[in-house]
């Protein structure tokens, strides 16, 4: 992007574990797409955040994940040619950065942090990377002087955190950083999972279990499966302010995919029940899907394409990012101070 770019910033990412799912798309992913005029947009692939459980990284899927996160986004309707998309591992400064700032962040800041409680709880050594990996986060933000990071309502708390870094390491050595404000969608930033619209629809839950989510890659006949066998309820009446979660989620789903209004969906679906309900969202999600998985397996067979355009994505990246760095390092001692 241009130095002259006055749109508002935006900076997001996506780690590469797990199964990308319409949860993904639907929250983020095209969100982001529908914005790129918008704002000067930065979409990383978060690979260093896949670490944190060392237990878990196969190197050769990890590998193959980022390139598979990153032809996603383009297929998902990313253009790299209005968006700087790039795997954060290759752009050095945001490992240097979060050093600096993990210094300057008190240890029970992060120990309140509520994914840091749930993580750990189910592991049975806990590696300083599940602890710090907030702060790297914060850092990921921070390099980009990012105005708005789209996120769940879930995850506000992180962005809370990277507010409070900033603005900590502002008070320790003078304006330098800029704190971000969160972006959160009205509706769809939540999406939940089918087998348990009491759980946000999870990557990682995605491998593991069936009927949990659908996949963006996955074809209709399993789309199809999963979503008829969606938890909904007993009273077969659809309408969006008596709906139990599930029947909320399916309608939820529609709503965003479709862009009709509620009222419209109410009426569309009166009388009809669960099972009509489930049919039509069977259909508006293969057709959302279809185009994006045709255009992943064409990003898909030329690997070289691919490359080049991260490439780009962090030389790109990397001019923001390190002038960012630079700055942090001259207030901290780290480099001599730049000529006024």
């Amino acid at each position: 992007m241009s130095q002259g770019d006055e749109r508002p910033r935006v900076l997001s990412g996506v780690q590469p574990t797990g199964k990308l799912h319409l949860g993904n798309y639907v929250g983020a992913l095209s969100q982001w797409a529908e914005n790129l005029d918008r704002y000067d947009n930065f979409f990383c692939v978060v690979d260093l955040h896949a670490l944190t459980i060392p237990e878990a990284v196969d190197a050769a899927e990890l590998y193959a994940k980022s390139r598979e996160v990153a032809a996603l986004y383009i297929a998902s309707g990313i253009d790299p040619e209005r968006s700087t998309i790039f795997i954060q591992s290759h752009v050095r400064a945001h490992s240097e950065l979060m050093w600096i700032l993990g210094c300057v962040t008190p240890l029970g800041w992060l120990q309140r942090m509520t994914q840091f409680k749930s993580k750990s709880g189910q592991v049975e050594s806990i590696g300083s990377g599940l602890l710090c990996y907030p702060v790297l986060q914060a850092a990921d933000i921070l390099l980009y002087e990012a105005d708005f990071v789209p996120v769940g309502e879930d995850q506000k708390q992180h962005i809370e955190l990277t507010r409070d870094i900033a603005q900590r390491f502002n008070h320790l050595f003078g304006e330098t950083l800029k704190p971000p404000q969160p972006m959160i969608r009205k509706s769809g930033a939540r999406v939940m999972g089918f087998d348990d619209p009491e759980q946000k629809m999870s990557k990682s839950r995605a491998m593991v279990a069936a009927g949990h989510a659908v996949g963006l890659l996955d074809p209709p006949d399993r789309i199809k499966k999963t979503i008829m066998r969606a938890v909904t309820d007993t009273e077969n009446e659809v309408r969006f302010d008596h709906a139990s979660p599930g029947v909320f989620n399916l309608l939820q789903l529609y709503e965003v995919l479709t862009g009709e209004s509620r009222a419209d969906i109410e009426s569309r679906f009166e009388g009809k029940g669960y099972g009509h309900l489930k049919k039509q969202a069977v259909e508006v999600v293969v057709a959302a899907l279809e185009p994006i998985q045709e255009r992943y397996r064409e990003i898909s067979a030329d690997p070289d394409h691919l490359d080049e355009v991260l490439a780009r994505g962090a030389e790109r990246a990397a001019t923001v990012a390190d002038a960012v760095l630079r700055r942090c390092q001259e207030r901290t001692g780290l480099r001599r101070a730049s000529a006024a």
